[in-house]
């Protein structure tokens, strides 16, 4: 799946060693499937770690996938690149920008954000911005949280209710609406 150098690896390993005790890596794609996809590394906290990621495991090493960036990142490959200005993590994800389809019996929250990642982000990111799921109430409100240039915009409120909640209602009709869960803060990175 993934391809990790041994040198990667050990430049890891040499990061974990300055980290508490069970603290690993994370792997995972923003915005996986659009041409603004980037692969990132984290590191991961024990109680970060859910179910549904997947471990690799490496000697003295685990590294976690999201569920979501799982299959973006097929065939990835993580290197540590040396050369006489220092040295460099390389992280090459080819499968990054491709769309790929959720099983139909996906669960309603992995249906909405893979909506709110193909669909609704690819657009707010034309602003610098992004928005993803929080939770799902069980009263059936789907809890959202923006970012980027989303966060304190003077437009959030349209933005809100005539595009994302329009295509969430239209897509899910089981959704009673969306609730705003973001403290927003208006600054240089909000764009109005």
């Amino acid at each position: 799946m993934i391809k990790i150098t041994d040198s990667a690896k050990k430049h890891f390993l040499k990061l974990l060693n300055k980290q508490k005790d069970g603290t690993q890596i994370r792997i995972f794609i923003n915005n996986p499937g659009t041409p603004n996809a980037e692969c990132s590394v984290s590191y991961c906290q024990p109680h970060t770690i859910k179910d549904t990621d997947t471990e690799l495991n490496f000697e003295k090493l685990s590294i976690y996938i999201d569920e979501i960036s799982l299959p973006y990142l097929k065939e990835a490959e993580i290197d540590l690149v040396v050369d006489k200005f220092g040295s460099q993590l390389t992280l090459k994800a080819p499968n990054a920008t491709k769309v790929h389809k959720l099983p139909e019996n996906a669960p309603i929250n992995k249906q909405i954000e893979y909506l709110l990642y193909t669909q609704i982000n690819p657009q707010l990111a034309e602003h610098g911005g992004y928005v993803s799921l929080v939770e799902i109430t069980d009263d059936n409100y789907a809890v959202l949280q923006f970012g980027g240039g989303c966060n304190g915009c003077a437009m959030i409120n349209v933005t809100l209710k005539d595009s994302v909640e329009k295509a969430l209602m239209i897509a899910f009709p089981v959704l009673k609406g969306v609730i705003d869960n973001t403290e927003h803060q208006h600054g240089r990175h909000s764009y109005f």
